[in-house]
């Protein structure tokens, strides 16, 4: 008999044999998260930065991981559990061993690859072009790209469940991603916003991982708001789980 990681391997292999042969997931996972910090960078550099002790490298780096969990792994993963759905694939491989836990997060093990793998680099590749040295409390960017991974799969399952197709994939994910883009601190730091709206702000999913992530180089972060974002990322994660247990489509939507 298999064991979890034996059967989670293999289907994560599966995974990422299909995932190449997908050239539009590619192109989303790949290459978007890589350009979109340079479209943002004029709009950074005529930001007020200085009067809230940011500087254009904290706010650009976890602008650029921020990319990364949202092309790379939410709308990536929206994508394929749509489409693995509609194709079948799910139903028959529930007629196995395979647990509906590991069919799932097996599926994702791929594209968080991805994810976690271009968060590495991209934040090596700021902290040299930005010069902003080692971050002085590296605990919070692990802390915060991991929560970022593990929410975004989560919210990509929760998603699939009310996408009726892979091209509607593409606008079901929107609202997520221009939410986080706009109000997380993506494209504009929640310290430049007024304190009402940044307050409100900080409730939403990814929020918190781009918090933590611009805490740890910017080193200021107390305990406090870092317990706080932690916590409203678990709840995200929780509320998520919730949701994909109650709603999740292993049938197609017809």
């Amino acid at each position: 008999m298999t064991t979890v990681t034996g059967r989670m391997n293999a289907l994560a292999r599966a995974e990422l044999t299909l995932l190449g042969r997908s050239r539009a997931t590619l192109v989303t996972a790949l290459l978007v998260p890589l350009l979109l910090p340079l479209s943002v960078r004029s709009a950074i550099d005529g930001m007020e930065l200085a009067d809230v002790g940011l500087t254009v490298g904290t706010v650009l780096l976890p602008a650029a991981i921020g990319f990364s969990l949202l092309f790379a792994v939410y709308a990536a993963l929206t994508n394929v559990y749509v489409v693995r759905r509609e194709e079948l694939v799910l139903k028959r491989l529930r007629t196995g061993e395979l647990r509906d836990g590991e069919i799932l997060v097996g599926a994702a093990l791929p594209a968080s690859g991805i994810g976690l793998v271009q968060c590495v680099l991209l934040a090596a590749g700021c902290t040299v072009l930005m010069d902003l040295g080692a971050p002085p409390a590296p605990l919070l960017a692990v802390l915060g790209v991991l929560l970022g991974l593990v929410l975004c799969g989560a919210l990509a399952a929760v998603t699939a469940a009310f996408t009726r197709t892979a091209e509607s994939a593409q606008v079901t994910s929107l609202p997520m991603m221009f939410v986080s883009m706009l109000g997380s601190g993506v494209a504009v730091p929640l310290e430049v916003l007024p304190d009402r709206l940044a307050s409100v702000c900080e409730l939403l999913p990814l929020t918190p991982a781009i918090t933590l992530v611009r805490g740890a180089w910017t080193g200021d972060l107390p305990a406090s708001e870092a317990l706080g974002a932690m916590a409203v990322a678990l709840a995200w994660i929780v509320l998520a789980v919730f949701a994909v247990r109650r709603w999740f489509r292993w049938e197609p939507r017809r």
